[in-house]
C-alpha cells in the first residue's frame, strides 16, 4: 500500500535536521594538559579537582 501524499525532500530533511551527531566536548586537564571529558577524572594522571585525585596504577610489561 502506497502513502496517500508524497513527502517532499525539504519536508523530510527539515524533520531530520535534529538527528545530526554532535561532536564530543573535551577540556584540558589543568595538571597534565591532556584532553579529558568534563566532570570526569583524567585518564592520564587521575586528576579530578584540587581536593581529590585518584591513584593511577602504572602498567608493567
Amino acid at each position: 500500500m502506497q502513502p496517500v501524499m508524497k513527502i517532499s525532500k525539504s519536508r523530510k530533511r527539515k524533520r531530520r535536521s535534529h538527528h545530526a551527531l554532535r561532536p564530543i566536548h573535551y577540556v584540558r586537564c589543568p595538571q597534565c594538559s591532556k584532553a579529558k571529558l568534563p566532570h570526569c577524572a583524567c585518564d592520564n594522571c587521575g586528576y579530578v579537582n584540587p581536593k581529590l585525585s585518584l591513584q593511577m596504577e602504572t602498567e608493567q610489561a
